[in-house]
Order: structure tokens, then sequence, then C-alpha cells
């Protein structure tokens, strides 16, 4: 039969785009829908605007360490409705980009909602009902909110690039990635900043070593953390104070308290029942190797799947989605291997296995390390030591896994990642003449 359109992708984010184009590319007629603004998660409301947040943090301690390179650096004032809205003008441009990048591809972009009604069926919010060959689901994820009294005084990631003020006093539920960045980026903007954290570890997933190094460098820089807190309501007082309140233990009195428990597939009421489309028991759909869900002829990438939640990781499936598809080139994506870094402050990454996944994989290993203070750090007059470790099959000498923390750690470790990938030893590494004087440096000379 004749369908309107070889393609419709809802969700113009990462893996939408990456698909939308390519699969334009190959000869498909191809439309995106997208209820929100083009660019997703990442770009509008996650990495690209949280990285730049993170820039502007740092420059509280370089403006204080400028010193002691000599520079009469006088005693700075910040203010954060010019970062925020700098900050929401890339945001802008960025958008911009993405768009002309579609339209520039042939690709009609829909600003509307669109809720699947059946195999190759979409109906807009305007009522416009449009049939595809193939559709791509490509929804992101969006923020869990605890079930708790009060949950509505708090925000998510999503609103904190958006906020009239900093404030003074902020806490942040969870662990995870989000949590350690936000709190860095508003500890450096001056606020009180405590980590709630129903749990005992940060993290997890890396490398213990790393994140207890993490852990050790927040608390001295003054970073407040509540672990094992399990919260039972949040009170709002006549004058804004928020109140944490939890089963045990003293409240917390904040000004902004921030949710990040995590993320959960971004698939309410988007019709997927009306065409078969499994659910798993986490909320995301099931998918094969090749993006394909229950249903033939729904597609479905990015953070909607139980896979990897990394922007990169959705850009791969959406690209090989469209080449298998439409340009008769079937591919999959190698998850192995995937480099990650959380911009805490100081920033950590890792590639390949953690100590304790290698010992439960290949039992004997062995492990290198570099504890060091960075050369900036001691003329700078900081305690702060970064620290790199290497994980390695002691059978085979093979280098698995890599994990650092310390300045520039996520830059170094994308270039460490493609040897890890590779497969090289550590004797490889060994052999690779060193670059001095460098942080990097420290890759080739662990004991």
């Amino acid at each position: 039969m004749d369908y309107d359109f070889d393609l419709f992708v809802i969700g113009a984010g990462s893996g939408g785009v990456r698909a939308a184009r390519v699969a334009s590319a190959h000869g498909a007629k191809v439309a995106v829908a997208e209820e929100y603004r083009v660019g997703g998660t990442c770009v509008i409301r996650g990495c690209v605007p949280k990285k730049l947040l993170i820039y502007g943090a740092h420059f509280a301690e370089d403006l204080k360490d400028a010193r002691r390179f000599g520079w009469n650096v006088p005693d700075c004032d910040f203010e954060w409705k010019a970062l925020r809205d700098n900050v929401l003008a890339d945001v802008d441009r960025l958008e911009g980009l993405y768009t002309n990048t579609l339209s520039s591809h042939d690709v009609e972009v829909i600003p509307e909602r669109a809720v699947i009604t059946g195999p190759h069926a979409v109906k807009l919010a305007s009522g416009r009902e449009v049939t595809a060959k193939y559709i791509l689901v490509a929804t992101g994820a969006w923020p869990v909110i605890p079930e708790i009294d009060g949950a509505e005084h708090g925000v998510t990631s999503n609103e904190l690039f958006l906020l009239d003020e900093c404030p003074k006093r902020i806490a942040i539920v969870g662990g995870g990635y989000i949590a350690n960045e936000f709190a860095g980026i508003f500890h450096q903007f001056d606020s009180h900043v405590t980590i709630i954290n129903r749990g005992g570890d940060l993290l997890r997933g890396y490398d213990a070593q790393i994140r207890d190094r993490l852990l050790q460098i927040s608390v001295t820089k003054g970073i407040n953390f509540r672990f094992h807190a399990k919260m039972r309501k949040i009170e709002k007082d006549k004058d804004g104070t928020l109140c944490v309140r939890f089963e045990e233990g003293e409240p917390v009195a904040c000004d902004l308290v921030v949710f990040a428990t995590g993320r959960k597939p971004h698939i309410d009421d988007l019709g997927l029942e009306s065409a078969g489309v499994e659910i798993n028991d986490k909320g995301a759909i099931k998918v094969d190797d090749y993006s394909k869900t229950s249903c033939p002829s729904i597609y479905a990438v990015g953070d909607v799947t139980d896979r990897l939640q990394l922007t990169p990781v959705a850009i791969r499936e959406g690209h090989a989605f469209a080449d298998t598809v439409f340009g008769d080139n079937p591919r999959t994506v190698d998850y192995g291997c995937v480099p990650s870094a959380v911009f805490s402050h100081p920033p950590l990454a890792g590639v390949g296995l953690t100590e304790r996944e290698a010992k439960e994989k290949y039992g004997t290993i062995k492990i290198y390390t570099s504890d060091f203070r960075p050369m900036k750090n001691v003329l700078a007059g900081r305690d702060e030591r970064a620290l790199y470790k290497m994980v390695v099959d002691a059978t085979t000498n093979r280098v698995v896994g890599l994990h650092m923390i310390g300045p520039d750690a996520p830059e170094i470790l994308q270039a460490a990642a493609v040897a890890v990938k590779a497969g090289l030893t550590k004797q490889e590494f060994d052999d690779t003449v060193a670059l001095h004087p460098s942080m990097a440096e420290e890759l080739v000379l662990l004991k």
C-alpha cells in the first residue's frame, strides 16, 4: 500500500535526528514529530547546557588559583542570570542548527505531539492522521519524581536551567551522575549543597576506588552528604523555606529541592499498545539487536529502550537503524567498552571493566594506579589529588579497564578508550613514550 512517509520519527532528540537524516540520505521520505523543541534532552535540557554551567562553575576556583600564578585578580561577583541567559541563548542557537540540518536533508519537521494508533499509523495533536511504512520511537527518558508528600515543591534537572536566582541552600536527592554534577556546579556558585541518598553508595557502576575519591574530595570542599536517608515528606514554610523530613534523622532546610533520582523511558500515553509493542519490566520498549520492537514496522532507539542511556549510543543506534532499514546495510551497535564520564568537580571517567567486574570475569587480575597531585594544583596550593587506575587481565596482560578522576579526565580518557577497545596490553602502554609534562603521561607510567 501507499504510505504518506517511508519513515515517521517520534522525537527529535539525538537518536531521532540522526536516524531521520541518514534515512533521508538513503532516499526515504521522512517526517519527525517533536512536541517540545528540536534537539532533545542532550541539547535542550541535558548534557550541553549542563556542561556550559560546569565551565562557568570552574571559574570560581580558577580565579582564586590565578593569584598564585601572578595574576592580580580582584574578588569577583557571580551573576547567575547572566550565565543562565547566555547558556539558554546557546541552546537556541543549537536548536536552530539541528532544525536546519533536518530541513537541509528534506526531512519534514512537525512541531506537534504524535501518538501511535496502529502499526503504520500516527495521529498528531492537531488531529491530522498520517501513515508510514516504518515508525521510529525516539522519545528519550524523563526524570523520576519520588512518590512522597510534598513532592510538588521540588524540581528536576529539567527546570534547573531556568531558575530565576541561584539558591543559597540546595538539597539534591540522588547519588548518580546528575546529582553529583549539579552538586559540584552549585557548590562553586556558593550554594550550600546537601546530597540526599537513600542508599550508601554514589555512582553505582563506576569503579569503587574512583567514586570513593570523589566523595572524599567533595566532603573536603564542603558538600554535605546524607546517606541511608529515606525521605518522608517535603514541607514548605510561609517564608518559602523547604524542609525535607526523613523516616529517621534530622530534617534538612533548604531553598530548593532537586530530584535526581533516575530517569525512565518517556513512553506514557504514546499509544504503543495499539500496535502491540511490548514493554519490559523496567518500563522500557523491548527491541532486538536491530532496534526492532515486537511490531515489525516499529523500531525504537535511545533512552526509551533498556540499553545505555548515553547520547552517543542513541546516535549510533539511530544511524545503524537507518542503514539497516533504508541503506541495505544491516548493522548493530557494539555496546562493549563504551566510555562514560561524570562531569563532577573534579570530573571522573571510565571505560571497560571495573576492578570488581574484572575479578568476577577473569578471576586473576592486576591493578596499576597513579595517585598524584597535578602540577597546577601544586602551585595553586591545593591538596586535591588525581587518581588513575588500570585494570589488567593477568593471563593475557590485556588492559580491560581504565578509570580516572582529576582535571580533564574525560578529555584524556576518550583517546585512551581507543586503546582499551583495541585490546592493547599493559606492555604496549608501557612501550609508548610519555608526553611530558602532562597528566595524561601517567597512563604510560603506571606501576
